[in-house]
């Protein structure tokens, strides 16, 4: 198949490396706004050559749309103009409600699956990009049923040959859910990062003091802002309220600070403890469905089956 990616960097490059790996794509040809990121990409095996979006489109079978979620909301209506009527287009964004917004009414709207492959790093670029990113990694689907079964079987071999497992949610669902497990976290390791380069000015305190445990904490602030400041606007509203529960928590445990009450800051600490025990079941049903084959395939009336 030919498969076009659009934006070549650490999710769209990972993509191009596995999807020929897998041999589901013949082609790879890339979109990138940033000539020099085209050129590496290029230089890099992660695509054999790069092209204009309107050649690029003419007659790709599949497209990925690996750019900032603002700029995806902007490009896919005049997108699905330009693709043929058997393309498929897969978009990568980390959140779902405005991206399906933006092509709710699209006469070709059965041509897109709305999806989110969750998985990263805090690097970025062509460079950035390595094969397994996506293994044993959730992805998402949201509004299936908007999009045809041509559509779906073609994009579900390109997740299974990424190794991700596929689950399906509704736009809002999807967005709420990923302000707490994503979206909150990457804010709190960027303002964390800040507080402490306004404490420490003195760059070599920081770096003598800092342990392995400030550095996993911090990781994401080294994450690009030009694709999170469009992701954190988008989910505005369920990332707002997200930030208000993290400080009352953090107001609260300030409050039993200041009054040296051991005991409740005991109390508060063990109860956020319980977190292990959900991440050690989520680690431990990971290493099961390792050790099979999960397919996910939709059914010809649009539901799935294992």
């Amino acid at each position: 198949m030919k498969v076009t990616v659009i934006g070549l960097g650490l999710i769209g490059g990972s993509i191009a490396i596995d999807l020929r790996k897998a041999g589901v794509a013949t082609e790879l040809t890339g979109v990138d706004l940033n000539a020099e990121h085209g050129q590496k990409a290029v230089a890099l095996g992660l695509v054999d050559k790069v092209e204009t979006e309107d050649k690029a489109l003419q007659n790709a079978d599949i497209v990925i749309l690996a750019i900032p979620v603002n700029a995806m909301c902007q490009l896919l209506p005049s997108l699905l103009d330009a693709v043929k009527s058997t393309a498929v287009v897969i978009d990568t964004g980390s959140t779902k409600n405005l991206i399906c917004r933006s092509v709710a009414n699209h006469p070709k709207r059965e041509q897109l699956v709305a999806a989110h492959p969750i998985a990263g790093t805090e690097n970025s670029g062509p460079e950035a990009a390595f094969s397994g990113l996506f293994r044993n990694k959730t992805n998402i689907i949201c509004e299936k049923e908007r999009s045809s079964d041509h559509s779906l079987e073609v994009a579900m071999r390109v997740f299974n040959a990424l190794g991700l497992r596929t689950i399906f949610m509704e736009p809002e669902e999807h967005d709420k859910h990923v302000a707490y497990v994503s979206h909150l976290s990457h804010v709190s390791s960027f303002l964390l990062g800040q507080t402490v380069l306004d404490i420490e000015k003195d760059e070599k305190n920081i770096f003598a003091l800092a342990g392995s445990g400030f550095a996993s904490t911090v990781r994401l602030a080294k994450s690009s802002p030009e694709m999170w400041a469009p992701i954190f606007e988008q989910n505005l509203e369920y990332l707002s309220q997200a930030l208000l529960e993290y400080i009352m928590h953090l107001q609260r445990f300030h409050y039993y600070l200041m009054k040296r009450d051991i005991k409740e800051l005991n109390r508060i600490m063990s109860s956020a403890n319980e977190i292990r025990r959900v991440l050690d079941g989520i680690e431990l049903k990971t290493k099961s469905q390792q050790s099979e084959t999960h397919i996910i395939e939709p059914n010809n009336n649009g539901s799935t089956k294992n």
